[in-house]
């Protein structure tokens, strides 16, 4: 890198000036959702109505509020039929289901209604058309019309997305420059890591785009790259700037001091980045196009953050030489390049009485975790957004005038190998719905068997048998769409919302339902693909966990030469996760916190984000852990005592880790900001569990428990020296 500086940097310029036109529509190729999988039982349901009973791909609903007078009268119906009239005409849409054929869909004030229009793409596909359909919409004198449903929904996603995106780079960007100039001291030091960073999200997000058009990719991968691209290529040109400046002084050339950074904090880097590297791989098992997306997108983030921190810093800092201390803004002590600065003492004072500080410490952090227990996970839905969107305005006006079991039915489809026409299946089916109408969760059924109660099964199968020739002659088409010779289904509306304990115990009852004739029954709904989509994801939880565990070890094996040291770090690494796991409930779930962070809570804490979580803050705290580690293994090596290795690797380590801390604080605490919720409670998380990382577990635990360990820090048998990679200068 030294000797083809001008060439390295050259190349990166020019990658950056071909990666412009992409990274102004990086976004077009990228999906929203992804949050649910074809292998649940609840897909299975959908698809079966798709194919079966050719059931839409994804409806929109089409909310009406009446002004003046009610919604129901013959020319205020008149008028909603005007306004999406021009609905029918669209190449997308195959029924539009109107207020006046269905008064269920009509409030009980009769001042809000709302029509589903069925149409044939998925609800992520369909999101693109939501401009058409704004467009379409004929105004009416006293009706207001907003558009919900599951494509609205994914339209507004990727709108606020954008503009979190954008509020967040802006908040970042000046940030983190002040927090390197005060890091530093000077401005040319602090704006290499900034160049760096600047230059690896460009190559992330370019590369991004072209594997978006290989595979789906979520749209939030554009905010964990900008969040955490940023914050790690700082974080590495932050170590290799600030051991370059420390070698300079003490080298006989540039040249020299360049190959010695290289050699060892490099080294780290490589290592460092791998560990990351490994825990957002983790995310690549899961079933999930969301999850996976955010493991593809990890990897690109930390292979780029590492090959600009190896090749265009080292280049940089090449061309740089002694100029790197030029225009000083605050002069900084030489001693944390010693043993005699803040950090040396801390830790010495800590060594002194390790169970004194170790017990206390560790307790606190797990009463920070302790919210964890009662933790309800669940699924997203509109209340992610902020309620000045038209999806959100609409989900709560059909919540205001329907009740919260409007939004998302359970839609229960029975399948019969024989005929669904049967009297045993008839009767089975009836049995059904009339327990659930009996059953205080329930508002109503509709659909296959559905009749007022007090009807008996001999008259329920009498009534089926007239639906089903009054359909066969054409006087009943809607039947057609509730079933046919080998399908049937059957939608319930409950009391309570989706994510509820009631609705998720409903559910329950009726998976569990013994059926007589020879039906077999799947549910699909809002309540059975929150609960679905938790199973799947944490049924593949533990074994991602396992291999990032297992992973990890072995890579600080092979770093550390130790058998104990990777176990600790696991250990460390555990409980700031468990901590920023107790936050993430009491402020998101528990609701505190709300007017300071400006957001409404859910409620439940998104099923994504523990496991998002996990494999994102293991493998960054771990940075930290090799950073501190390999500072204070070169002391074990060179004086082979283990207090003082720890002193003098945390004093000429400590501030310098702090300070990536607060890089990755700022760059995190930016998306703060976000207007979706689920991006919010990310940044809050990381900047959280990162900041508890670099000050109480660095400070204060590893210290104690190293202390504790002695010797044993870097203990192995024998039989395993021959596996450890051999450091450089060896």
């Amino acid at each position: 890198m030294f000797r083809h500086r001008y060439l390295v940097v050259s190349l990166w310029a020019i990658g950056f000036l071909v990666s412009i036109p992409m990274l102004l529509r990086v976004e077009e190729p990228l999906k929203v959702g992804g949050f649910s999988s074809n292998r649940t039982e609840a897909a299975r349901a959908r698809l079966t109505v798709e194919r079966e009973l050719s059931g839409s791909a994804s409806q929109l609903v089409v909310i009406f509020k009446s002004s003046d007078e009610p919604i129901g009268s013959p020319e205020m119906q008149q008028r909603i039929a005007a306004a999406v009239g021009p609905f029918r005409d669209h190449a997308h849409v195959i029924d539009i289901v109107l207020p006046t054929e269905n008064a269920a869909q009509i409030s009980d004030d009769g001042r809000t209604a709302y029509a589903l229009v069925s149409l044939d793409l998925p609800a992520e596909e369909a999101q693109r058309l939501i401009p058409d359909f704004e467009r379409l919409i004929v105004p009416q004198s006293g009706l207001q019309v907003l558009l919900a449903g599951g494509p609205a929904f994914y339209a507004d996603i990727e709108t606020v997305s954008q503009r979190d995106l954008q509020r967040a780079e802006l908040i970042a960007f000046p940030f983190a420059l002040m927090a390197l100039l005060f890091v530093f001291g000077t401005v040319v030091a602090a704006f290499l890591p900034l160049i760096v960073g600047g230059m690896g999200v460009a190559a992330v997000l370019m590369t991004i785009f072209a594997i978006a058009h290989v595979t789906d990719l979520s749209i939030f991968v554009l905010n964990l790259s900008t969040m955490l691209g940023l914050g790690l290529a700082i974080d590495y040109s932050l170590f290799i700037t600030s051991r370059f400046r420390e070698e300079l002084p003490r080298s006989d050339s540039v040249e020299r001091a360049v190959e010695r950074t290289m050699a060892t904090a490099g080294r780290a880097i490589f290592f460092s980045g791998l560990t990351v590297l490994i825990g957002l791989s983790g995310l690549i098992m899961f079933d999930f196009m969301f999850l996976r997306s955010v493991g593809i997108a990890g990897v690109v983030v930390v292979f780029f953050s590492v090959l600009a921190a190896l090749t265009l810093l080292p280049a940089l800092l090449a061309i740089a030489g002694s100029h790197v201390e030029r225009f000083a803004v605050i002069r900084r002590s030489p001693e944390d390049y010693h043993g005699h600065g803040f950090w040396a003492r801390l830790s010495r004072d800590v060594m002194k009485r390790p169970v004194l500080i170790l017990i206390p410490t560790a307790i606190l952090l797990l009463a920070f975790g302790a919210p964890f227990r009662h933790v309800n996970i669940s699924s997203p839905d509109a209340t992610i957004l902020p309620k000045s969107t038209d999806s959100r305005k609409g989900f709560d006006d059909l919540v205001t005038a329907f009740g919260p079991g409007e939004i998302s039915p359970m839609l229960v489809v029975f399948r019969s190998p024989t005929t669904v026409f049967s009297p045993e299946n008839v009767s089975a089916i009836h049995q059904l719905v009339a327990d659930l109408q009996q059953d205080p969760r329930v508002v109503r059924v509709e659909g296959f068997a559905a009749f007022p109660q007090g009807v008996t099964d001999e008259q329920a199968f009498g009534l089926v048998k007239i639906q089903q020739r009054a359909a066969t002659s054409g006087l009943g088409a809607r039947f057609n769409q509730v079933a046919n010779n080998q399908t049937a289904m059957v939608l319930v509306y409950t009391e309570a919302y989706p994510n509820s304990v009631e609705s998720k115990e409903l559910l329950a009852k009726i998976r569990q339902y013994p059926l007589n004739g020879d039906l077999t029954m799947l549910v699909d709904g809002g309540t059975a693909e929150i609960v679905d989509v938790v199973n799947a994801m944490y049924s593949a939880f533990p074994i991602a966990v396992g291999f990032v565990l297992l992973a990890t070890y072995i890579v600080l094996f092979l770093l550390f030469h130790s058998v104990f040291l990777p176990l600790k770090a696991i250990v460390m690494n555990t409980l700031s996760l468990l901590a920023s796991y107790g936050a993430l409930v009491w402020v998101f779930q528990d609701g505190h916190l709300e007017r300071l962070l400006r957001f409404e809570s859910l409620g439940y804490v998104e099923a994504s984000l523990p496991i998002i979580m996990f494999c994102i803050l293991f493998g960054l705290s771990m940075d930290y852990e090799v950073f501190l580690l390999s500072r204070v293994r070169e002391e074990w090596e060179r004086t082979g005592d283990n207090t003082e290795a720890v002193a003098i690797g945390l004093q000429r380590s400590g501030r310098i880790i702090s300070s990536a801390a607060l890089i990755v604080v700022v760059v995190a605490i930016s998306f703060v900001s976000a207007d979706v919720i689920l991006v919010k409670a990310l940044g809050f998380g990381i900047a959280l569990a990162v900041f508890l990382d670099a000050t109480i577990v660095r400070a204060l635990l590893v210290p104690a428990t190293m202390r504790l360990m002695g010797h044993w820090n870097w203990w192995r048998p024998s039989f395993l020296a021959r596996l450890a990679i051999p450091d450089l200068h060896e």
